[in-house]
């Protein structure tokens, strides 16, 4: 008769430490995922009952890079309408202003 072999234990859940590290990191490069993943970290943590700093600072600087993308996004459209509106009734050509440089239309 043959002994039986006992299951394997459950692999320990995971405390989003690492996870909270590379959201951090992803904050700086892409806002987006970094805050997805800084969000995902910090759920585990708190699943797993520990703080998680780098998750939490992900969230924040995530939060921060999106408006200020977002800004730079809404003064360039503000600027491309002001120059295509500067242009609108003009022929295509180069144009002195006022205030001493160029508009190039056309």
């Amino acid at each position: 008769m043959t002994t039986p072999v006992p299951a394997p234990a459950p692999a320990p859940a995971s405390d989003g430490k690492t996870l909270g590290i590379v959201g951090l990191v992803l904050a700086f490069v892409f806002s987006l995922a970094g805050l997805v993943v800084s969000i995902i970290a910090r759920g585990q943590s708190k699943r797993a009952g520990v703080p998680n700093g780098p998750a939490t600072a992900g969230i924040i600087i995530s939060i921060i890079g999106i408006v200020v993308y977002a800004i730079i996004i809404v003064l360039t459209i503000v600027g491309l309408v002001a120059l295509a509106s500067a242009c609108a009734g003009l022929p295509p050509g180069v144009y002195p202003l006022d205030t001493g440089g160029t508009l190039t239309c056309g």
